[in-house]
């Protein structure tokens, strides 16, 4: 029986840092939120602080302010997204994040989320949620009520 060669090793893993290193100049970018205005999201009761983005990829780290009785509407995640609590907490079908928790989302995975409390997160994104009207949050974008309860959790 034949033999398959090991496969060689993603480039990421081969790469192996040698001789004299030197840190890169001006490659880190330090951004202070507390100086940063909230902003709106096209969805009421949601407000955006972008802290890092990259809109060629779809990538997009931002803080996200809810108030209380907030409902995202229904969604779908193309890539993982991840969420920490700073403060308050967010729910949907599967359970609830609270303050000081994370929670990460599959890709392909679909749902509405819902703050009773109203929270902060921290919220990274590798591509854009898809709503029913648009993608992303847009800020300053066309205002989508959000103010009901959500619909799609069981009693």
């Amino acid at each position: 029986m034949a033999r398959n060669p090991s496969p060689s090793p993603a480039p990421q893993v081969a790469e192996r840092l040698q001789g004299k290193l030197d840190p890169t100049p001006q490659g880190s970018t330090y951004v202070c939120p507390d100086k940063m205005d909230w902003k709106p999201s096209q969805f009421e009761g949601i407000e955006i602080k972008v802290l890092y983005e990259d809109k060629e990829r779809g990538e997009m780290t931002c803080l996200l302010r809810w108030q209380p009785g907030t409902t995202l509407p229904f969604h779908k995640h193309p890539e993982i997204e991840q969420s920490y609590v700073i403060s308050g907490s967010f729910s949907d079908h599967d359970g609830i994040c609270r303050e000081g928790e994370y929670v990460w989302r599959k890709s392909g995975s679909m749902h509405e989320t819902h703050s009773a409390e109203g929270c902060v997160i921290l919220a990274i994104y590798r591509k854009p949620n898809i709503f029913r009207n648009s993608a992303g949050f847009e800020p300053g974008g066309k205002r989508v009520k959000t103010d009901h309860a959500p619909r799609t959790f069981k009693s």
